[in-house]
């Protein structure tokens, strides 16, 4: 019984390890996602900053300001795209913890119905072991008033014996016979 219990909480504290690896490659992605937002976040202020940029003549934008605008909007590009690699990484992690769930939960679920027809056969098995208790002690006390009835009735015998040898010895002559 210690057996079977030191081996369920080493399975559980395995199961917890797992988890926990499971969990912090989980919290690294999402780290990894929220710093993709942030640094989108940024560059799309610099595309703001991009965007009012005037250097050229009577405040008009140039050439250059324009590329580099479209430059900073292609990089975005580029992040977000990124964003979307990091996030499906991201689901697949979550369907993964969801599979490893629902496998614990139908495993468990098996665990526990196997542990449920063990306790309804136990029950059985113990009613038919009072039962053949009771029929034996049923047996028992039967016999117990046999016996005390064969004791009364040798009981009852021996005294109707030495009743009557004492009866025969009172009538018998004094005469040196013996009897029995």
């Amino acid at each position: 019984m210690k057996k079977a219990i030191i081996f369920l909480l080493s399975i559980v504290s395995l199961g917890n390890i797992a988890f926990a690896q499971d969990s912090s490659a989980y919290e690294l992605q999402r780290n990894k996602i929220n710093a993709l937002l942030a640094e989108r976040s940024a560059k799309f202020g610099q595309y703001e900053e991009s965007l009012n940029a005037r250097t050229g003549i009577f405040g008009f934008q140039t050439k250059r300001d324009i590329k580099n605008s479209n430059e900073i909007l292609r990089q975005i590009a580029i992040n977000d795209n990124n964003i979307f690699t990091e996030l499906k990484v991201l689901l697949d992690y979550k369907d993964l913890q969801f599979q490893e769930v629902k496998s614990n939960v139908d495993h468990n679920q098996l665990r526990i119905d196997s542990y449920k027809k063990t306790i309804r056969d136990l029950q059985l098995k113990n009613e038919e072991l009072l039962d053949y208790n009771q029929k034996i002690d049923r047996s028992t006390d039967k016999l117990q008033l046999l016996l005390v009835l064969i004791v009364i009735a040798l009981a009852v015998c021996i005294f109707i014996i030495y009743r009557k040898n004492k009866v025969i010895k009172s009538k018998a002559p004094q005469s040196g016979i013996k009897v029995l």
